[in-house]
């Protein structure tokens, strides 16, 4: 679903994005032959990732060594595993956050699949530690004490797990037909063991929820494509098109017309080649291009970054000086700025403050400026990339947007005379760690858009219920309290294993 029009899904083939969410619960020998049936033969398939965060966890790093889907030759009759990847990514599986994210476009073999077969490399653990003073990250990997380490009752070693999941609704992927795809939730809190003190141990047991989706079902919409501006349009003039390089070197052609909506009241004329944009839109199948719903700016000036605010540093009364960022996507990936680190951001008071998939530019500067800044918000920072001056400082940003974050917990109050749908959480999981005060949720935008997955109301939101709230974390202007804007509302008691989103 757009944040801005309903009715829109995608139909899509994401096969790298395979390697990484392609999983479910269990493990398994690999006693399956994995040859390619060498049927010429694709059709387009979609992967939607997500995950059900942990307190504290702000990184689960694994290396996705191979990945297939378990077929039925239908010359020979006999099972086999297709490969759906040709390289070995690296993937962050703490990461997702109920956004659907383009992260490649490919086209996989034809056929059913009855289940899907993938290893992992050894896997990484990165922690927040809350003691005094600004968080600080702690990581456990293979040298750490405790070994950040595959549990031995699931998988066979302890710094690789190979994973047998048979799917309950078998993914038919056909080259005439409409695509499809599955959804796939990563359970964190039940992957990664904890003592009775709650600390991490390192013994990981993976664990998904995992579900063959259509592409009418919920979730299929490109929300969000982050990439580099790398051709740019013909003219000012629309109906036009642009291209752009993503994380992965994968280009994309973005297509525009009349009805784009440009953030920040900027259009197609503000493109440069030093631009990084946001694109929300459709995958077009035929042409594998994307049509674009929204075009945001995010840097003008060649370096961008994007991640969690885990600390503002911020004198009573006083504007912010800086924040630290928690730094989870990064264009170009060439300068002292790390994935998975702590980079500390200057604010010289110049920076222009935006708020994503905000129409009213005027209201948004109240609602988020230096004096706006929260814990927990997730930002977009950009600028030029002499501003990084080391590993973990930033400097002469020009822009901070404030973005869309999936933020898990639990319904604590409905909140009467305010408006349907209100209510007030405790948020859990990472940036529950950063957030502690109790929020008050407001869906806005028309309702028939926003609740998800067993949620058809606001009256179906009931006091207890576990919930992932995707929306905008602001600072009310006028009280000071925590608030969330929400475009999507889902019902995470209602996500079982195997079930067909409806």
């Amino acid at each position: 679903m757009n944040f801005r029009t309903s009715g829109k899904h995608l139909p899509i083939a994401i096969v790298s994005f395979a390697a990484a969410a392609l999983l479910a619960t269990g493990c398994g020998s690999n006693s399956t032959t994995s040859s390619p049936t060498g049927q010429a033969v694709t059709g387009p398939a979609f992967v939607v990732g997500t995950d059900a965060p942990m307190a504290s966890v702000v990184s689960f790093v694994v290396p996705v060594t191979g990945v297939c889907g378990v077929t039925t030759n239908s010359t020979t009759n006999m099972s086999e595993c297709v490969p759906m990847t040709t390289n070995t990514p690296t993937i962050d599986f703490a990461r997702f956050n109920g956004l659907q994210t383009l992260l490649d476009m490919n086209s996989i073999q034809a056929g059913t699949y009855t289940a899907i077969q993938i290893t992992l490399g050894a896997p990484t653990i990165s922690y927040l530690n809350t003691g005094s003073g600004a968080p600080t990250i702690v990581t456990l990997n293979q040298t750490s004490t405790p070994t950040a380490a595959y549990s031995t009752t699931a998988c066979t070693s302890t710094t690789s797990c190979t994973i047998t999941a048979d799917l309950t609704n078998p993914l038919v992927v056909s080259a005439s037909g409409p695509p499809v795809g599955l959804r796939v939730d990563f359970e964190l809190a039940k992957s990664i063991a904890v003592d009775s003190n709650k600390n991490i141990t390192g013994v990981i047991t993976p664990t998904f929820d995992i579900r063959t989706v259509g592409v009418n079902d919920a979730g299929g919409y490109i929300d969000s494509l982050i990439a580099g501006v790398s051709t740019l349009p013909s003219g000012a003039t629309e109906p036009n098109s642009f291209t752009v390089t993503g994380p992965h070197g994968t280009s994309f052609t973005i297509n525009t017309t009349s009805s784009t909506e440009w953030e920040n009241g900027e259009s197609l004329s503000s493109l440069t080649a030093s631009s990084i944009v946001e694109v929300f839109g459709k995958l077009d199948p035929v042409t594998q291009t994307l049509d674009a719903d929204g075009v945001a700016i995010l840097s003008q000036n060649g370096f961008y970054a994007n991640g969690q605010v885990t600390y503002v540093t911020q004198a009573s009364g006083q504007p912010a000086t800086s924040f630290d960022l928690y730094v989870r996507s990064l264009l170009p990936d060439n300068t002292a700025v790390s994935l998975g680190e702590l980079s500390t951001v200057t604010l010289t008071g110049n920076e222009k403050f935006f708020i994503n998939n905000f129409r009213d530019n005027f209201l948004s500067k109240f609602l988020f400026n230096s004096n706006q800044l929260l814990a927990g918000q997730d930002v977009a920072i950009g600028g030029p990339a002499s501003g990084v001056t080391g590993t973990n400082a930033i400097t002469n940003m020009k822009r901070v947007v404030l973005r869309h974050w999936g933020f898990n917990g639990t319904v604590v109050t409905p909140l009467a005379n305010q408006p349907p749908g209100t209510f007030q959480m405790q948020i859990s999981g990472f940036a529950g760690v950063l957030i502690p005060q109790t929020v008050t949720v407001y869906p806005v935008g028309p309702s028939a858009m926003m609740w998800r997955f067993g949620y058809s109301s606001a009256g179906a939101v009931m006091v207890g219920d576990n919930v992932r709230v995707v929306g905008l974390l602001i600072k009310d202007p006028t009280s000071g309290a925590t608030v969330l804007l929400a475009h999507y509302i889902d019902g995470t008691n209602f996500m079982t294993p195997g079930a067909a989103i409806n």
